[in-house]
């Protein structure tokens, strides 16, 4: 199916797929929810913590509290210390690198003990630029609307008999990260 854009000419040239208005009309709904919170779009250390947190509590060497605007988008970011060898990697990223952007279209949490144990997961801008073997990240959603997500990353793969656990910290941590964000929205 197709439908003209807002604006469109009467010539069709600004035609986009059913698939792509309903992109579009999710991704106003996720700004729209972000405003409305007073979700901050840029670092923040209320967020920063939650990420730390979230990286010592996995043993995990990053870990990001992340919107999906125009890029996705690292509010909150815990990086290994300068000089460790590893990467130090900045607050942005491309909406399609990655596994967030799988974990809001799936609306539910992706544990990936091993990235490598996927074809689908092993083959991916973080893998190739980073080096990560592991992954586990879970929605932020509210009203039915998924702003975002947390995730913590790490060069190592885990056992998969820890994928649980690791996968309950991280949901949990999501869980914290919106309900401090609607308390404020609250007092606001």
């Amino acid at each position: 199916m197709i439908v003209s854009a807002p604006g469109a000419n009467s010539l069709g040239s600004d035609m986009v797929s059913g698939k792509q208005a309903q992109t579009m009309a999710e991704e106003a709904a996720r700004v729209a929810m972000i405003r409305r919170l007073g979700i901050p779009t840029e670092a923040s250390e209320f967020f920063d913590e939650f990420a730390t947190h979230m990286a010592e509590a996995t043993g995990f060497l990053y870990g990001m509290v992340n919107l999906f605007l125009a890029e996705q988008t690292f509010i909150g970011l815990h990086n290994p210390p300068a000089g460790s060898g590893h990467l130090v990697v900045g607050r942005t990223m491309s909406r399609d690198h990655g596994w967030c952007p799988e974990v809001v279209q799936r609306r539910k949490a992706l544990p990936l003990h091993n990235v490598h144990a996927s074809p689908r997961f092993s083959g991916n801008h973080v893998v190739d630029a980073v080096g990560i073997q592991a992954y586990f990240g879970a929605p932020l959603i509210h009203e039915d609307i998924a702003v975002g997500t947390v995730c913590v990353i790490d060069p190592d793969p885990r056992p998969l008999s820890d994928a649980r656990r690791l996968r309950d910290i991280v949901v949990d941590s999501g869980g914290a990260v919106m309900r401090a964000v609607t308390v404020n929205a609250r007092r606001s």
